[in-house]
């Protein structure tokens, strides 16, 4: 009986620590464009965060170049930033080419920094 209390309490926790769009975009936050200067989030290449009944988490990103050397890098750390997110389950990054970045989809203080405004 206490294990059958245990697996619909350990249930619960996991219920109570869904994993939110907001919750993996503040993850990203942290991830730096290097080459920019500014967050990935910010810059306008992160699209959607799709998070299923498990907490698994897909990323879907652009690259502000389809010819980016840091694509493999840049994948990598949005993969651990989002799994440093407590409960996170499997995590999934994808790479989209449409829509195509373009300097209107970053924030107003980065498309002034880059002259985009």
């Amino acid at each position: 009986m206490d294990d059958e209390f245990r697996k619909e309490s350990d249930a619960g926790e996991k219920m109570s620590e869904k994993i939110t769009k907001e919750r993996v975009f503040d993850a990203i936050r942290k991830v730096i464009d290097p080459e920019v200067g500014f967050n990935l989030v910010e810059m306008g290449l992160i699209y959607d965060a799709i998070i299923d009944d498990d907490n698994n988490v897909k990323v879907v990103m652009t690259l502000s170049t389809r010819g980016c050397p840091l694509h493999q890098l840049l994948m990598q750390w949005v993969k651990d930033a989002v799994k440093e997110i407590p409960g996170v389950g499997e995590v999934e990054v994808e790479i989209v080419w449409e829509p195509e970045w373009n300097i209107s989809m970053a924030e107003d203080h980065v498309k002034k920094a880059l002259g985009g405004a």
